[in-house]
């Protein structure tokens, strides 16, 4: 079991900061303002405390609208990006998930509020730990975090209703499409490394898969295989 970094302990005991309840209420009001209208999911955005999911050093950021640096060189995405992705997920709550990136875990959490059940997968063990303690902390019960690798997808636990994928993909694996049920929507940031991408949503039919582009994003590459360290 990887070890708690620095401040995460003190993040994942203390209480909410008296003014946290108004944050989130504020950050509520601007995703509004920005477009995004679905009532669950702007309740459960204000629902999840972001900060459990940052290093105490970003704590004082946690409810702007920004992407944040978390453990292992990775990010969390901006609130907003958050919401515009689950929006356009159109997840009921019969479905069932499959998430791909843990990082923070931020995300997971929020799509646990949508959903009845949630599939997580990170390459780090240290993410996917940490994803554990803070559902944990949460009682988010829903949600199961696991180490292996993206690009597989999780076979064993599929066919899922949605695939969610939290980093940038050059296009989209045969593993994923196989693993989704027909109906059934995925989303993905699509582009390369230092170049433009796009957030784009798959349906898949009987035969084919359509695609619509969301809105252009900035993100990480998804990495193949399981990271041995971190």
């Amino acid at each position: 079991m990887a070890g708690t970094p620095p401040g995460e302990e003190q993040t994942m005991r203390s209480s909410a900061l008296p003014d946290e309840a108004e944050a989130r209420a504020a950050l509520v009001l601007s995703l509004r303002r920005q477009g995004v209208g679905a009532r669950d999911v702007l309740s459960a955005i204000e629902r999840v405390p972001r900060r459990l999911f940052l290093p105490a050093r970003h704590h004082s950021l946690a409810y702007e609208d920004v992407t944040l640096p978390i453990e292992c060189g990775q990010t969390v995405s901006s609130p907003s990006l958050v919401a515009f992705t689950a929006q356009a997920l159109d997840v009921s709550p019969e479905h069932s998930l499959l998430e791909i990136g843990t990082g923070s875990g931020y995300q997971s959490a929020v799509l646990a509020h949508l959903t009845e059940r949630v599939e997580t997968v990170d390459r780090f063990a240290t993410l996917a730990d940490l994803a554990r303690r803070r559902f944990a902390a949460l009682k988010l019960d829903n949600v199961t975090a696991r180490q292996g690798d993206g690009f597989e997808g999780l076979k064993q636990k599929g066919p899922f209703d949605r695939i969610v994928v939290t980093a940038a993909i050059p296009s989209v694996p045969d593993n994923w499409v196989q693993q989704l049920k027909p109906g059934g929507i995925l989303i993905a940031p699509v582009g390369q490394s230092m170049q433009p991408q796009s957030l784009i949503r798959f349906v898949k039919t009987e035969s084919v898969m359509t695609a619509e582009t969301l809105m252009p994003v900035r993100t990480v590459m998804l990495q193949p295989g399981v990271a041995q360290r971190l």
